[in-house]
């Protein structure tokens, strides 16, 4: 799995910030909208041929790992 999120880079310098993929212009807010519109992941590819199969993947561990925090109670 950590493989996987390898794939997920941030840099201040490229789409202000925010986690693409490979180091592309490609976010990974941009492929879970796609996925959230319905779209099948072969139509993901299809729609971002630069994509793999593995950076959807890595894309929805990122976001499954950026909401799951615990919420700690006084």
């Amino acid at each position: 799995m950590a493989n996987l999120l390898g794939r997920i880079t941030i840099n201040p310098e490229q789409c202000g910030g925010r986690p693409c993929i490979r180091g592309m212009r490609i976010r990974v807010v941009d492929v879970l909208d796609l996925l959230a519109a319905g779209l099948s992941r072969e139509q993901v590819l299809e729609e971002l041929p630069d994509l793999e199969p593995d950076d959807i993947t890595a894309a929805l561990q990122y976001a499954s790992r950026r909401i799951d925090h615990p919420i700690l109670a006084a």
